[in-house]
């Protein structure tokens, strides 16, 4: 199976060294990184507060890379219009946050910008039957939200085979990306259990060696 499906790595930047974040963002780049993610955070929703459109709208002109803004903040809608202008690639909003989740998904599409639906690791994947048709991506935490370097939770494993048949059944199209304390121990694992996006912070920007922690990540999936 692994030989029919490229999995795709998203370094998160929340694990990054900011005051040498154009030059770490670079090394990630050049060792092949699909996909920047950034986590948003406000205090609120999370208890946490990391950055805004500000900090995405500098790093829009550093890298090529496609910019995937995970918002863990009440109200998203919002500030949906401020990420869109600030250069993201795709945005990502909370079940939990968004009372009226369809019309949101309508409007982050309406930029012409990816959408996707994320889930707490105590909220069920059936809440995603609904929206499932009309999003672009699935963002699966395997640990709470709010903070990095956090132990992935072994339970979601089998929250990811679920999200897989719904996603198989109801949008074939839509990317499965998963979130929380990914490393090379359990990449594989995550990766067959349906994943398709893997994002990784300490594992990659707290190593000793940030390119080769990246491509370890990767190999460790077809292994």
């Amino acid at each position: 199976m692994n030989k029919q499906r490229k999995v795709l790595i998203a370094p998160s930047i929340l694990s990054a060294n900011f005051a040498n974040l154009k030059e770490q963002i670079s090394i990630v780049e050049r060792a092949g990184a699909d996909w920047l993610h950034l986590d948003i955070m406000d205090g609120n929703f999370v208890p946490n507060i990391t950055f805004g459109p500000m900090v995405i709208e500098a790093i829009r002109p550093i890298t090529k890379l496609p910019l995937d803004a995970h918002l863990m903040i009440l109200n998203p809608e919002r500030y949906i219009e401020q990420f869109y202008h600030a250069g993201v690639d795709i945005l990502t909003v909370h079940v939990e946050t968004c009372p009226h989740l369809h019309r949101t998904i309508q409007e982050i599409k309406s930029y012409n910008i990816k959408a996707g639906v994320t889930l707490n690791p105590a909220t069920p994947a059936s809440l995603l039957v609904e929206i499932i048709p009309y999003v672009d991506l699935i963002l699966v935490m395997t640990v709470n939200p709010g903070f990095g370097g956090q132990k992935f939770i072994d339970k979601m494993l089998e929250k990811i085979n679920t999200i897989s048949r719904i996603r198989d059944n109801f949008n074939r199209d839509a990317l499965i990306e998963v979130d929380g304390g990914i490393n090379t121990k359990n990449a594989k694992q995550v990766f067959d259990a349906g994943a398709d996006v893997l994002v990784a912070g300490n594992s990659i920007f707290k190593s000793k060696d940030i390119a080769k922690a990246l491509k370890e990540i990767r190999k460790s999936t077809s292994r």
